[in-house]
């Protein structure tokens, strides 16, 4: 999953990034307000962690104006204050969840992974499909209740095919929510992580329709 990290302190932007790369989301980081309103507003996000002292424009300004431009992603917004009134106001702006300053990251990834799960439809940190069987919380796919092992890259794929099963998902797509803003980055890069998934898991599992995208059977028959 894409997630965007905008935090004006270096350090905790920082933190924040490594926490969520670790945690097998694809982390990407701000620190203006004004590059977070573009960026929210272009880019495809699966999350935004948001922080409300922002040079150049406010958190909450930002967020009023994603969600009057019609932007739906989750928003997990990060305060140093924390009061009723400004949580009851980042809630109003649109927020989906809030977690006051000091906080634990393992507390932020957990609110993280529920915000991405829900977004998308599913309640559980644990998905299955067919022979397959996602945790999320562990960052493990399972075959037939044996482990898979995959790449941070592999797990990603699988990870979002499995999030988005009831759909064909279109390369763009994949190419966006896997590798970000990485331009040097083509189709074939795709194609080549879905070869080496289908050799370790079954040609199968993935499916294709061909000018359209890909797909998760959850078998390999």
């Amino acid at each position: 999953m894409r997630v965007l990290v905008v935090e004006d302190d270096p350090l905790i932007r920082t933190d924040l990034g490594d926490a969520l790369t670790a945690a097998g989301f694809l982390a990407e980081s701000c620190g203006d307000g004004n590059e977070a309103l573009f960026l929210g507003d272009t880019e495809g996000y699966d999350l935004i962690v948001l922080d409300l002292g922002l040079p150049s424009l406010d958190g909450l300004s930002i967020l009023r104006q994603w969600r009057d431009n019609g932007r739906g992603m989750p928003v997990l917004v990060l305060t140093a204050r924390g009061t009723w009134s400004e949580r009851v106001a980042g809630i109003e702006a649109g927020a989906d969840d809030y977690l006051p300053k000091p906080f634990h990251m393992e507390e932020l990834v957990a609110r993280a992974r529920a915000l991405v799960r829900r977004a998308a439809g599913h309640g559980s940190a644990i998905q299955t499909l067919g022979d397959l069987r996602l945790d999320t919380n562990q960052m493990r796919v399972t075959q037939r209740g044996t482990p898979v092992s995959l790449t941070a890259l592999e797990y990603r794929l699988v990870a979002y095919l499995f999030h988005h099963r009831n759909r064909t998902v279109p390369v763009t797509e994949l190419l966006e929510h896997l590798y970000g803003d990485d331009e040097s980055r083509d189709v074939n890069a795709i194609e080549a992580v879905i070869t080496r998934l289908r050799r370790k898991m079954g040609a199968g599992v993935i499916g294709n329709r061909r000018g359209f995208g890909y797909y998760l059977r959850g078998s390999a028959g």
